[in-house]
């Protein structure tokens, strides 16, 4: 077995007790913020009956990049601080994936019943007056914001114990991806309601700018940032970091893009060209557009955001896509940019142990099918 084989066998076994850590971390968390406030009464149970269904899924990424860059600057794996901002980093992406469904009014998160319809249904198995699904949004709103108080109490108990100049960094990589994630997410949305420019030009600059701001930084560029910060990384640390990280991350997002519109949803847990019926206009969207002739760019653009596609229609709108190429284009970029991200990494001289981590998970990043 070559030393590179035994390296990645043992940053898989690090992931994986990371993984397990963080796990378990969330879901304590999340009890712990709860618990001081069941004298409130019974009827806040269903709420947070919801959160404990949507916690324990995931693949964890985040957490194992924040380790990554936590053991590149000389953290031990396994310590409490990083495993704490791991499950601050994946709270944090609970708030956010709740929010996320009500806008886009998702039907199904990693598998199960968003929990904006969950609530719904709550409200009509106990016979409240009023408007379920208005019920239901507001309900998940109020459970986002709760998923976030727990996120910001990991990430306070991570850097509590540090140095200040850690500390202050690693506090700013927090805030920084927590407006960052908000704003991407309001020019996502701003970008489906847009009026059509004839410029595809404009429509792709906007999509590469949402998946940016929205997923590509928090989902490992910030994260990678943030371990390297807590473990006492210099300025010139954590921009090697961002230089790995954010070609990562847009392979990362550009993989769900593709994912969005031809990913099995018995994998990927939400239902079929998702995206397509959301009129998310996506990289891989705004590069149909652009190459499609102009009977089916029209075609394209009316069917965007229509929630009642049937399975014909999303059909025949990925053959549009596909006969265009884009799915092409997008894994071009997609290998482009994991190049270019694995690239930075060999020349960032980090410990081997984060390298092979990096590895590991850029693998699983970009190469996933959910």
């Amino acid at each position: 077995m070559t030393t590179d084989s035994v390296n990645l066998n043992s940053a898989y076994e690090r992931l994986e007790s990371i993984r397990t850590a963080v796990s378990a971390r969330v879901l304590a968390s999340f009890e712990e913020t709860v618990a001081a406030h069941e004298v409130i009464g019974p009827e806040i149970q269903p709420l947070i009956a919801v959160a404990r269904s949507l916690l324990p899924g995931g693949k964890r990424l985040r957490a194992g990049f924040t380790a990554a860059g936590w053991c590149a600057f000389g953290g031990q794996f396994d310590a409490e601080e990083v495993v704490a901002a791991g499950a601050g980093v994946e709270l944090f992406q609970a708030a956010a994936l709740v929010h996320d469904d009500i806008i886009d009014d998702s039907h199904t998160r990693r598998g199960i019943e968003a929990a904006h319809l969950q609530l719904a249904r709550l409200h009509q198995h106990h016979h409240l007056t009023g408007d379920g699904p208005r019920f239901g949004r507001a309900g998940a709103i109020l459970l986002g914001d709760l998923l976030l108080v727990a996120a910001v109490r990991e990430f306070d108990r991570a850097l509590d114990g540090l140095g200040g100049n850690a500390r202050g960094s690693a506090s700013r990589i927090v805030t920084e991806m927590m407006a960052g994630v908000t704003l991407g997410q309001y020019l996502d949305i701003y970008a489906q309601s847009a009026q059509e420019v004839e410029d595809p030009a404009v429509v792709l600059d906007r999509a590469e700018r949402v998946l940016r701001a929205k997923s590509a930084r928090y989902s490992v560029e910030q994260p990678l940032c943030l371990g390297a910060a807590m473990a006492g990384g210099e300025a010139e640390d954590i921009r090697r970091c961002a230089a790995i990280g954010v070609p990562i991350g847009e392979a990362f997002q550009l993989r769900d893009d593709l994912l969005g519109v031809f990913g099995d949803p018995d994998v990927t847990g939400k239902p079929a060209a998702d995206d397509l019926r959301e009129g998310k206009r996506t990289v891989l969207v705004a590069i149909a557009l652009e190459r499609a002739v102009p009977e089916d760019a029209t075609r394209l653009r009316a069917a965007l955001g229509d929630a009642a596609l049937s399975g014909q229609q999303v059909h025949a709108l990925r053959s549009i896509i596909t006969g265009t190429g884009a799915p092409a284009v997008v894994e071009s970029m997609i290998r482009t940019r994991t190049d270019v991200g694995l690239g930075a990494l060999e020349d960032a001289q980090l410990a081997p142990e984060a390298v092979a981590m990096v590895r590991t998970l850029a693998a699983a990043a970009v190469a996933r099918s959910s």
